[in-house]
């Protein structure tokens, strides 16, 4: 009887799905697992209608009638979910059926952890349920609760995947991730990890960038090159006590916000506001060599991810800052810079599955590691 021919082995597939808090869109990947290390092998992205926007980000604030809203925001940030996971697997030529889950990040909105009575809490607007039913596919979300319910920061979360595809054997690395909040990840020769927030990214250049210009962003920093740095004003931003806690720490839109930037410059009435933006730059910029300076092991090698590194003016200065390492776009180790966070939670996902832990106690404060996330069977 002739031999049967073998079944192919189907590669490990997943989806991860990030909506940072730079609220820039949605980015999506199509990551497989099949080889020793992530590889994307699709890429897509969604813009998020104005509105859309504009509710999220009024969200992250306090006001009226916000749990009504809050689900009505969540169910329409899945429906963009859906739409950008179905264009990922037509651009892709892969079934649904063959995706073994999504990750899928929410958008976060609060984020105190270890506030008020102990163990604070991390809230993601997310519809996993919906997104299981509109897709077909299983849903892993909530990801970060479980270690803020551990005791930790659920919050920076990246450090784990950061060292599955960037450490380097025979060299210290750096991965320094800046969304609306910049995070920094010190991978050491000796497999320990430190992660921590390290202070704004582009939040508050977009916010500031948006009222003046009407533009959602500062293309390649190119308003702030226009602009010159407030000396005072960015003296006083550095003062912020945040900036000088040691890790583990992480913060949000809950800290560095417009009320905070106008509150910084209720002693600059007349700054002109290309100015501001160049020492917005330079405190994004000075807040993470800061943290880099202070904690990154003498590491010479520093790639960056996230909308920032796509910001000429803010690479320069990140550069300029820390002349004795090298600074470059994650591109330059395998991963694009928009790809990290999105390839991240397609890890994450495939980590709860495994049972695996997905978070670093060196980067949150957790008691310990845990398996993190809920799971929304297709």
């Amino acid at each position: 009887m002739p031999a049967m021919p073998a079944m192919p082995v189907l590669p490990a597939l997943y989806i991860g799905l990030m909506s940072g808090t730079s609220l820039d869109g949605v980015d999506a990947v199509l990551a497989d697992f099949s080889g020793s290390k992530c590889r994307v092998a699709q890429y897509w992205s969604a813009p998020l209608a104005p509105e859309l926007r504009a509710e999220l980000l009024a969200l992250n604030t306090p006001g009226t009638d916000e749990l009504h809203r809050a689900a009505l925001a969540a169910n329409a940030l899945v429906r963009v979910y859906a739409e950008t996971v179905q264009a990922l697997l037509a651009h892709s030529g892969v079934a649904a059926s063959a995706v073994r889950a999504i990750g899928a990040h929410g958008q976060t909105v609060r984020h105190r952890p270890q506030a008020f009575d102990g163990t604070g809490y991390t809230l993601q607007l997310n519809n996993p349920a919906l997104l299981a039913e509109l897709t077909g596919i299983t849903v892993v979300a909530d990801f970060r609760s479980r270690d803020v319910a551990a005791g930790g920061q659920g919050a920076p979360l990246v450090p784990a995947f950061h060292q599955h595809v960037f450490a380097q054997p025979q060299a210290g690395m750096l991965v320094l991730n800046i969304g609306g909040i910049s995070n920094l990840s010190v991978l050491g020769m000796d497999a320990q990890v430190l992660g921590f927030d390290c202070g704004p990214g582009n939040a508050l250049m977009d916010y500031w960038c948006q009222r003046h210009t009407g533009q959602p962003f500062d293309r390649s920093g190119a308003w702030a090159a226009s602009g010159a740095v407030l000396p005072n004003l960015l003296a006083q931003c550095l003062a912020e006590p945040y900036l000088h806690q040691p890790p583990p720490k992480s913060t949000g839109r809950d800290l560095f916000n417009p009320g905070w930037l106008h509150a910084q410059l209720g002693a600059h009435p007349d700054a002109a506001p290309q100015d501001v933006q160049a020492t917005l730059t330079e405190l994004t910029a000075s807040a993470c060599a800061a943290s880099v300076s202070s904690y990154g092991n003498n590491s010479k090698n520093l790639a960056v991810c996230g909308g920032g590194a796509f910001n000429t003016h803010l690479m320069q200065r990140l550069q300029a800052l820390l002349p004795g390492v090298v600074v470059q776009p994650s591109d330059a180790y395998g991963l694009p810079a928009q790809q990290v966070e999105a390839a991240a939670f397609a890890w994450l996902a495939r980590q709860t599955l495994l049972g695996a832990p997905g978070n670093l106690p060196s980067a949150t404060g957790a008691q310990g590691a845990r398996v993190l996330g809920a799971i929304y069977p297709a």
